[in-house]
């Protein structure tokens, strides 16, 4: 009795412990990632335990396997290389029904760069196709409070570099979900600074100030704290730069739209 509830345990555990393997394989073992030089890979033949072998894909794309030697797995799925080895091995006559198991233990030749004013910058790994902007960007921690909010992406084809610059409130508020676009191996994100204006002269609190969208003249000094006591409340002007780089002062009005980089100046009163 107690051998039984014994031996029905075990095949219990034994159980549960393949589950977790397998769950643990479909995890780190994207169905659809296209194998390439860098990554490295485990391989296992059913019952056949001296053959397992961990290696790393050349920059060629091959890896060594044992009896069948050089294997080529690069633009492979991993389904498609566990394929390709087991008939290497039954062309060779070596194993006639292998089983062969293939996981990347490390996804190393597709990646992206994220820079900038995100979480954590830094390079980070495409485990399967069809990963979004938006997906890498929550990866690398999200857009720092200082960040802007577009965020530009470039993108090294053979023909030519691509550079897009993609406004992430539009994807969510204007419902621009299109432009979420499907990052790949190679490309650069980067999420520049959020822009500044300045505000000057007679306003409670002096400075630098984030600019927000669709800010303008009244809401800009309003974080400055408003107009003093000594203010001209109808002599607000905007230093602003002109297409060629030149400081060009005007007047401002209230509801007039305020740019990156405005220098908004409010006199003192003469009386």
């Amino acid at each position: 009795m107690f051998v039984s509830i014994k031996a029905k345990l075990v095949a219990m555990l034994c159980a549960l412990a393949s589950f977790f393997v397998v769950m643990q394989s479909a995890v780190a073992n994207p169905s659809d990632y296209p194998l390439g030089p860098g990554d490295i890979v485990r391989i296992q033949v059913f019952q056949s335990p001296d053959m397992t072998t961990e290696a790393r894909i050349s920059e060629s794309g091959e890896l060594s396997f044992p009896l069948i030697g050089a294997v080529r797995v690069g633009g492979l799925t991993p389904g498609a290389a566990e394929q390709l080895i087991a008939a290497r091995l039954r062309d060779g006559g070596f194993i006639q029904r292998a089983q062969v198991t293939l996981n990347v233990t490390q996804f190393r030749s597709q990646q992206v760069s994220v820079l900038g004013s995100v979480g954590r910058p830094g390079r980070y790994p495409l485990e399967q196709r069809g990963t979004r902007l938006t997906e890498i960007l929550a990866t690398a921690g999200g857009i720092l409070p200082g960040g802007a909010d577009t965020v530009i992406l470039v993108r090294r084809d053979p023909s030519q570099d691509v550079r897009m610059e993609i406004d992430l409130p539009s994807l969510y508020l204007g419902g621009k979900m299109s432009q979420d676009i499907e990052v790949r191996g190679g490309d650069s994100l980067y999420v520049h600074r959020a822009p500044y204006y300045y505000v000057f002269g007679q306003v409670q609190r002096p400075g630098q100030f984030t600019l927000e969208r669709d800010m303008n003249v009244r809401q800009a000094l309003a974080k400055g704290g408003g107009f003093t006591m000594r203010a001209r409340e109808n002599a607000v002007v905007i230093q602003r730069r002109d297409t060629n780089g030149k400081m060009v002062e005007r007047q401002a009005g209230l509801d007039e739209p305020v740019r990156a980089d405005d220098q908004i100046y409010v006199r003192e009163s003469l009386f």
